[in-house]
């Protein structure tokens, strides 16, 4: 009787959550003709935080930091949108140096974004090195976050009316230990002598060349090539149906950034290009994203420049929106019942709704917004570029192997927490 079995056997089995591979919290349900995928069933909610709802209990003002934690990634970006939607239903412009601090911390997050699915990605596929690489590059951006908001990661920089305050003149620098010699030290802290906006201009004169150390490693290695190339193609008839947006539809071949079709703050002033792939492929969606790389590094150049030219305000002066001086509130009283309503009950926002989208590291997100006149929204929604991306893997992974559905959840560049929400 064993003898007439097929020698193929059908399998169902759990990919993830704690695959190494699914990063988390991605339980995906595969039924499997030996090693060829035929059916890949994402099932996802486990890392469901009700941000939405949440924000329909908070004053406006209190939900900024519920966006960061969406796409944990890519996190000013988020602030960004849900800011841009409350500040079109005040009808609030913010000085034009913060629209430039504004589009330079969108770029930093972008290039942020890039070299964690860089690496991760890698990673995924059996490069190594190409995690350590990336992560030294993250490190000196995530100072830059911290510079201006004190935290390495949830930022609550973004605020209605602009940002939280200046660019500082000073930064951090490390101090002397056992691990490091001073001859180290003094190399470390030689781009931390000056103010931020020359941290950063130093940044950016040298990452092309990181960027050219990352490209040596993986473009034209035969093995990422052969884990890559053809696989996960997406038509771009298909990609556009199915509803992708950022490097998955540029990727593709559709040349569609809302930096360039929809600008908003300065992006129109901003000279950059927009990569676009030939094939639809893993292959093709790496090489976007690396050439993203490159482009986020101008645009970041241009507004340094900017800035270093520019001085002014960073927040609108109404102090029904935005908190007096903490040294005007000590001492003023008018300044602490401003204060005070603000951090108590927050602003009443006009009637009417709102949709704010940005080209945030993965796509098109958006920010829908109802406001009923009161001191909360009525109702948000968020539109998640990841989620459209996610949907589509099971398409993108039929008649693939077991080993590429790795390659394939490495290319959606997908986080959870703006899947599960």
């Amino acid at each position: 009787m064993a003898r007439n079995m097929a020698e193929i056997r059908s399998y169902t089995m759990n990919f993830g959550p704690q695959h190494p591979a699914a990063h988390g919290v991605l339980r995906l349900v595969l039924e499997m003709d030996g090693e060829v995928v035929q059916k890949a069933d994402p099932h996802v909610g486990l890392l469901h935080r009700a941000t939405e709802k949440l924000a329909e209990s908070k004053p406006y003002n209190q939900s900024i930091g519920y966006m960061d934690r969406l796409d944990y990634v890519s996190m000013m970006c988020n602030e960004h949108a849900y800011v841009l939607a409350i500040e079109k239903l005040l009808g609030v412009t913010p000085p034009e140096r913060a629209q430039y601090i504004r589009v330079m911390f969108d770029e930093i997050t972008r290039v942020l974004n890039h070299l964690m699915w860089l690496g991760a990605h890698g990673l995924d596929i059996g490069a190594m090195t190409i995690f350590l690489y990336c992560f030294r590059e993250r490190e000196d951006l995530m100072d830059c976050y911290e510079a201006v908001s004190g935290t390495r990661m949830h930022a609550t920089y973004y605020r209605p009316g602009g940002v939280y305050r200046d660019l500082p003149d000073t930064l951090p620098k490390y101090q002397p230990s056992r691990f490091r010699s001073a001859k180290e030290i003094n190399r470390l802290n030689e781009a931390r002598s000056g103010s931020l906006l020359d941290f950063i201009d130093d940044f950016t004169t040298r990452f092309p060349a990181a960027i050219d150390e990352y490209e040596t490693l993986l473009t034209d290695n035969r093995i990422w090539k052969q884990r890559t190339v053809n696989i996960g193609v997406v038509t771009p008839e298909r990609a556009l149906n199915l509803g992708f947006t950022g490097p998955m539809l540029r990727g593709s071949g559709i040349a569609w950034d809302l930096r360039k079709k929809q600008p908003y703050e300065v992006y129109d002033r901003m000279d950059f290009d927009i990569p676009v792939g030939l094939n639809g492929d893993c292959y093709d969606r790496y090489l976007c994203r690396i050439e993203e790389l490159r482009q986020s590094n101008r645009i970041v150049k241009q507004c340094v420049d900017w800035l270093q030219q520019n001085p002014g305000p960073v927040m609108v002066d109404d102090h029904k929106i935005v908190p007096p001086r903490r040294e005007a509130m000590k001492g003023d009283m008018e300044s602490l019942i401003h204060h005070f309503k603000l951090f108590t009950e927050g602003y009443s926002v006009p009637a009417g709704e709102s949709y704010a989208a940005v080209e945030a590291p993965k796509g098109e997100f958006g920010i829908y917004l109802v406001s009923d006149g009161a001191n909360k929204p009525y109702r948000l929604k968020c539109r998640a570029p990841g989620f459209p991306h996610l949907a589509a893997l099971e398409e993108m992974t039929r008649g693939h192997m077991l080993a590429d559905v790795v390659a394939v959840i490495g290319t959606l560049d997908i986080v959870f927490g703006e899947i599960d929400r």
